[in-house]
C-alpha cells in the first residue's frame, strides 16, 4: 500500500562546513519518531534532553515534576499535522546545555517505493560533533586541536575522543552503515506495529 512521504534536510545551525542529514520519514510519523531519525541519522547517543519548535508551539517530553503548559508532547503530533498546517521548516534542539539546534526542512512530498521501509537514511556530509564537547564554541575549539598534530591541546583531544568513541575523530567520515543500521530499526519496529495493529483489525 502506497504512503506519503516526507523527504527531510537536517542541517546542524553554525557549523562550518555545513554538517547535515538528508532522510525519508513517513507524514504519518510523530515526533518522537523524527527524534529518534535524527538522533540516528546524525549519531547522537540520545543521552540528554530536547524539543521541537514549529511556529509558535513546542513537543518534547513533558516532565510531571517539572510543568511546562507551553510544551506539548511530542509523541501526540504527527509531521502530517504539521505539515497541513503550512509547517515547512522545524527547528529541533538537542541537549539543553550545549544547544545543539538544528533546522529540518521539508524538501519534498512522494509516494513511497514499494517493498521499502521506512523511514530510512538517504545521504549526508560530515561528522557530528561528539557529545559533551560544549556547544559549538567547544567543537570549534576541539576541532582545532584534534586536527593539528602541533596544537598544544592535541594529545588530550585524541584521547579524549578515543577513550569516549573507541576511535579517532574524522571530520569528513560519517558512519552511515550505522545511521542506516539505527534507522532501519525503526522502521522494522514501525511495519512490525503496523502489521500487529492489521491482525488485530481483520
Amino acid at each position: 500500500m502506497t504512503e506519503t512521504i516526507a523527504r527531510l534536510h537536517i542541517a546542524l545551525v553554525d557549523t562550518d562546513p555545513s554538517i547535515w542529514r538528508r532522510v525519508e520519514v513517513p507524514v504519518d510519523a510523530n515526533l518522537k519518531m523524527l527524534h529518534d531519525v535524527i538522533q540516528g541519522a546524525m549519531g547522537w547517543l540520545d543521552y540528554h534532553l530536547w524539543e521541537f519548535e514549529a511556529g509558535d508551539r513546542r513537543y518534547g517530553l513533558p516532565d510531571p515534576d517539572w510543568p511546562d503548559d507551553a510544551l506539548s508532547a511530542a509523541k501526540n503530533a504527527k509531521l502530517k499535522t504539521l505539515i497541513d498546517r503550512g509547517v515547512r521548516q522545524i527547528l529541533y534542539t538537542y541537549d539543553m546545555g550545549d544547544n545543539w539546534d538544528h533546522i529540518v526542512t521539508l524538501e519534498a512530498l512522494e509516494d513511497s517505493e514499494a517493498g521499502t521501509k521506512y523511514p530510512r537514511y538517504v545521504e549526508g556530509e560530515h561528522r557530528a560533533p561528539p557529545e559533551d564537547c560544549g556547544g559549538t564554541p567547544g567543537f570549534e575549539a576541539f576541532l582545532e586541536a584534534v586536527t593539528d598534530p602541533s596544537h598544544p591541546e592535541h594529545e588530550d583531544a585524541t584521547e579524549w575522543h578515543q577513550g569516549c568513541y573507541g576511535k579517532p575523530f574524522d571530520p569528513d567520515e560519517i558512519d552511515e552503515r550505522g545511521a542506516k543500521l539505527r534507522i532501519g530499526a525503526i522502521a522494522k519496529r514501525r511495519a512490525a506495529g503496523k502489521a500487529a495493529q492489521a491482525k488485530k483489525s481483520r
